[in-house]
């Protein structure tokens, strides 16, 4: 019997490991291959695209699954996480009888954790190839982070959405994993207000008895708000929000250290927001980009 906590402090209990896995999150879909499960998921999310070559069947976006489809399946277990699939749904599978296994890391450290749970509810601890990855992982995290207590960060602005333009607080993965590699999030401090108009400086934010239990780490931006925080480095994933060339013309434009020395650049979204196996992957990567971005802005 497996008995273990998701990232909502629910215990999950198997009588063993599942064989029929369903992932409504990319992410978690590339963590299961990566465990070397990949061979029991019998169904996963229009944008579980990665690794290539995925051949279950697509059930609509983690916002929207086809709820009926995914039950016809017969699951024994449903990745999920707790940002990106709706709590209707994830109620809905449940009242099913389906096990739901809820992950929602906020930083690097906490996608390795779940990755390391992950890898007993599978069963796949003791294969080799699963163990050495789990090893290096660790590894490159501590490296990160001896390395990360040598450097004086560089600030960094990150958009995800451009309209409204939309940023991200230092409570989340992604301003987590930057500073990890020595690229210091400028609206680390800035929580989402309540309404719109009052995030853009145009009305008074609700209180926070109003704002109650919604998200705040995500906030809508001003570009006098991007100038005034002067970043030295703009980074524009290709995800959530694919970033155009106009997109990145306006932060050229911007009169900022990134834009005057040349330092808006393209980056992997998913190396940015995935926990887990390509977070990890991807931290030597970001390590040794961040350095030669750091050289630039001297």
């Amino acid at each position: 019997m497996i008995k273990i906590f998701d990232d909502l402090d629910r215990e999950l209990v198997l009588g063993r490991s599942p064989s029929r896995v369903v992932s409504l999150v990319p992410s978690e879909t590339f963590n299961v291959v990566a465990l070397g499960a990949g061979d029991r998921l019998v169904g996963r999310t229009d944008y579980c695209v990665h690794p290539a070559g995925l051949a279950m069947p697509a059930l609509g976006g983690p916002k929207n699954p086809r709820v009926d489809e995914l039950l016809a399946l017969e699951p024994d277990l449903v990745l999920a996480n707790k940002e990106e699939n709706t709590k209707g749904d994830l109620e809905r599978i449940v009242a099913a009888g389906v096990k739901v296994f809820v992950s929602f890391p906020r930083r690097v450290a906490d996608g390795l954790a779940h990755l390391g749970r992950l890898t007993r509810v599978l069963g796949t601890g003791e294969r080799p190839g699963v163990k050495a990855r789990l090893r290096d992982g660790y590894h490159a995290l501590r490296d990160a982070e001896a390395a990360r207590a040598t450097l004086t960060p560089l600030g960094v602005f990150v958009p995800i959405w451009m309209e409204p333009l939309m940023t991200i607080h230092g409570d989340t993965f992604m301003s987590d994993l930057l500073d990890l590699v020595g690229l210091q999030n400028v609206f680390a401090d800035r929580e989402r207000r309540y309404p719109l108009a009052a995030d853009l400086g145009r009305a008074p934010p609700l209180s926070p008895e109003e704002v109650g239990g919604r998200d705040t780490r995500y906030p809508r931006v001003t570009l006098d708000e991007v100038t005034a925080r002067a970043p030295e480095h703009v980074l524009l994933p290709d995800e959530p929000h694919p970033v155009s060339d106009a997109d990145a013309a306006v932060f050229r434009a911007l009169d900022v250290p990134a834009a005057r020395r040349g330092l808006v650049l393209a980056c992997e979204g998913r190396d940015l927001c995935w926990p887990g196996a390509q977070a990890l992957d991807a931290l030597p990567r970001l390590r040794e980009a961040a350095a030669g971005w750091r050289e630039a802005s001297r």
